[in-house]
């Protein structure tokens, strides 16, 4: 096991968590929005301060790499990399897509025999940040950026699946699918004390990533938004 930092900011949650041997030893959640880049640096020092006045080493950074808000990933991977390569600790990068999936299996008891697991978070309209994932967290269908419709997930129904659905995009999904099939989990929200399973795993296999030259898991390009008010005449 190993004395893991994790940094998660990919939606509006901004969360940091120390862990050693699977167990949390400290964290960090402000779920107020906008507050990334004022509250992250301050609360990774407080992390560094506990590990300091207990004379522990950290073993290495663990980031959410996305998909989720640009600018938060942005920040939250910054920071994991301007950390590792000051200690010299290898970098994990975590898919926020798994993270809930991980988060929901392991808080939320699902009595289903052919249950998959469709995360999803928020973009624009109807598109949203989505994969599909079996207990094993196995990809049925790969991370990609979905524009929702009736028939989104039609192919997995035919097959017999229950299909369990959580995070900020399912809102959407309620709108569109009143078939008992779908089960919504509300409330799941990605936190960095519920990296520690994935963190700890990749830890393990050493799938670590460039501290250099890493980047989030946008899965689409960004597009800037004009202001709804634009200042004329400066």
């Amino acid at each position: 096991m190993a004395n893991i930092l994790s940094i998660e900011t990919s939606t509006e949650v901004c969360s940091v968590a120390l862990t050693s041997e699977g167990q949390v030893l400290d964290h960090r959640e402000n779920y107020e929005g906008q507050t990334h880049a004022t509250l992250l640096s301050q609360y990774v020092k407080e992390m560094l301060d506990y590990v300091r006045s207990r004379e522990m080493a950290l073993d290495a950074v663990a980031v959410s790499i996305g998909p989720g808000s640009y600018t938060g990933l942005r920040i939250g991977l910054s920071e994991a990399k301007g950390l590792a390569f000051g200690l010299q600790v290898p970098l994990i990068g975590v898919n926020t897509l798994q993270l809930l999936t991980v988060s929901t299996m392991f808080n939320h008891f699902i009595d289903e025999e052919r249950v998959l697991y469709v995360p999803m978070i928020d973009a624009r309209r109807m598109e949203v940040y989505t994969a599909v994932y079996n207990p094993a967290l196995e990809a049925m269908l790969e991370p990609q950026a979905m524009i929702l419709d009736e028939h989104s997930f039609d192919a997995l129904l035919e097959q017999d699946y229950t299909l369990v659905l959580m995070g900020n995009g399912s809102d959407k999904a309620r709108q569109l699918y009143a078939d008992e099939r779908f089960k919504f989990i509300a409330g799941v929200k990605p936190v960095a004390v519920d990296m520690t399973a994935l963190a700890e795993k990749a830890y393990r296999e050493q799938a670590f990533i460039d501290v250099a030259y890493s980047t989030p898991l946008y899965l689409k390009e960004f597009q800037a938004t004009k202001p709804k008010n634009p200042v004329i005449g400066i």
